[in-house]
């Protein structure tokens, strides 16, 4: 950002502010995001465990319908765009079923598959 016009425009300096408030508050969302995620792969990669345990394939078609519907009233309820809630889904769901996979074909052993597990 332009410091000089910041200095002569206590408009642009204002908004130099917000702008910096702002970006930290991106960065303590962005931050607790991926503290969030951690946590939720830690609990995929239990469930990972006990289906491997039982037997169970690694997909869930019916939780995943589920999910799908849940998911798209939490954004439309958030006021945020459907399609970004998808995304989100796409992106956990697809890497649970990788792990689970993994987990499924190590015999149930999590391995280093999550490195907070």
């Amino acid at each position: 950002m332009d410091e000089e016009a910041a200095a002569n425009n206590p408009e642009v300096a204002e908004a130099v502010k917000r702008i910096e408030a702002l970006r930290q508050t991106i960065d303590n969302i962005d931050g607790a995001v991926i503290h969030l995620l951690a946590e939720r792969f830690k609990a995929t990669a239990a469930v990972g465990v006990l289906k491997a345990g039982a037997g169970f394939a690694p997909a869930d078609y019916k939780r995943e319908d589920y999910q799908i519907a849940r998911l798209q009233r939490i954004a439309i309820d958030a006021g945020l765009d459907t399609n970004i809630a998808e995304m989100y889904r796409e992106f956990v769901v697809t890497e649970s079923k990788k792990r689970h996979k993994r987990i499924a074909d190590a015999g149930g052993d999590p391995g280093v598959l999550d490195v907070f597990a």
